[in-house]
């Protein structure tokens, strides 16, 4: 990833052009998104400015996943990447659980004593 990025509010805690050449990428489900980042993506400019950090979202067309893209000096950069992907597994764990428990939940009501 050579290019720069085309975002133009680039925060100031983050220096241009060396913060902008190298940045981490980490692919995660799209469904989680919303529950990582807030509906619309609100809670972005609060994670960018705790974590030193500029974000980028990048759709993949041909999947259900998201590229998050990190940019920020190098220990910023890996920090954040690790928080991100900690988030991202949390919630797909917390949805697996709840998936799982909605499964309990309709086999529970299936076979019920009155169902007999």
């Amino acid at each position: 990833m050579g290019t720069l990025p085309e975002r133009k509010d680039i925060p100031l805690w983050v220096k241009a052009p060396e913060d902008l050449k190298d940045p981490e990428v980490l692919q995660v489900q799209t469904q989680l998104l919303e529950a990582m980042f807030g509906p619309a993506g609100s809670r972005i400019p609060y994670i960018e400015q705790v974590s030193k950090v500029m974000l980028e979202l990048k759709v993949m067309e041909s999947s259900d996943l998201t590229e998050i893209v990190v940019y920020g000096s190098y220990l910023y950069k890996l920090r954040a990447r690790w928080m991100l992907q900690s988030m991202a597994e949390w919630h797909r764990q917390r949805q697996e659980r709840g998936m799982l428990k909605l499964e309990d939940a309709m086999k529970a009501l299936e076979l019920g004593p009155w169902m007999k």
